[in-house]
């Protein structure tokens, strides 16, 4: 670059490049963009140049390190991937984000209630921020912005060459351009790594958040059920048996029988409901002839002989 060590590539730099795919592009090339292209692959995608896009990088963040206030460097993104990106971008460095749909008239229009002179404009996509980029020329706001291959680069001041398509490639810019704006203005230190996470960047699918919060509050109720102390058995408390009072005075009708000579089970059962009392007496003489007449041993007419 310039001949400074501090400013270079660093090794775990280009392990995060290449894991996040922001050096590769895409099948076409804009001829503006062809001084920042590597090589071609077979498949016929552009690979651009790791080092080149350092370099544009570390420019863009001493460009945005120029600026005294930081609340006069805005950042635009109108795709839903960059989104969460410049927010978290503008959280660390001071800017002013407009995430979502940019309201034309915004830098031009002065009667209108949301009307911004800002002094440098940062933007994820040439083609979809257009509105922002063409009121920028009109009013002379530098526009600094994340090309691909095959991006127009019209109005564009500094152009920084990297994937604008993938997630993980667009978090990893603004990632890369907070941190060296920090360092610049000499908020944290080169010699410490950044604390703050490049997965913070990416952007997250709303339903897969829900998701991952339901899980985490049904594991949490699992938990909090696994965590409490079993019940204890009190195997007193079960019902005993009832017991009988053997002293208590008989009921009368037992009281009576025992009274006349008769066992006390014999008047059990009177007294239980009128069962048959096989203690009694038979009254049916079953010596007696059979009332019938029939004579099953002889008297038979016929002569089976």
């Amino acid at each position: 670059m310039s001949g400074c060590d501090v400013l270079s590539l660093k090794e775990d730099d280009v392990k995060k490049i290449l894991a996040c795919g922001s050096h590769i592009g895409t099948s076409q090339v804009d001829f503006q963009m062809e001084q920042y292209v590597y090589k071609r692959r077979p498949d016929g995608v552009y690979v651009m140049n790791m080092r080149k896009m350092w370099e544009k990088m570390v420019l863009a963040a001493r460009a945005i390190a120029a600026i005294e206030n930081p609340g006069d460097v805005f950042v635009v993104s109108s795709r839903p991937y960059g989104q969460r990106a410049i927010l978290k971008y503008a959280a660390a460095t001071g800017a002013v984000a407009i995430a979502g749909r940019f309201t034309p008239g915004t830098f031009t229009n002065y009667i209108q209630k949301n009307y911004r002179e800002p002094r440098l404009l940062v933007i994820t996509d040439p083609r979809a921020d257009h509105q922002a980029v063409r009121e920028a020329s009109y009013v002379n706001i530098p526009v600094i912005a994340l090309c691909n291959s095959d991006t127009p680069l019209r109005f564009v001041d500094i152009a920084v060459p990297t994937n604008n398509k993938s997630i993980h490639s667009i978090g990893l810019a603004w990632w890369f351009l907070a941190r060296e704006v920090l360092r610049l203005r000499g908020t944290i230190s080169r010699e410490v790594p950044w604390e703050v996470m490049v997965d913070l960047y990416f952007y997250r699918d709303p339903e897969e958040v829900e998701k991952e919060e339901q899980a985490a509050k049904d594991a949490a109720q699992y938990s909090d059920q696994q965590a409490l102390p079993p019940a204890a058995e009190n195997w007193s408390a079960e019902m005993e048996p009832p017991t009988q009072d053997w002293g208590a005075e008989p009921a009368p009708a037992a009281a009576a029988a025992m009274a006349g000579g008769a066992s006390p089970a014999a008047a059990a059962p009177a007294q239980a409901g009128g069962f048959d009392d096989w203690s009694a007496p038979a009254t049916e003489d079953w010596s007696a002839s059979a009332p019938g007449g029939d004579q099953w041993g002889g008297g038979a007419t016929e002569n089976w002989a």
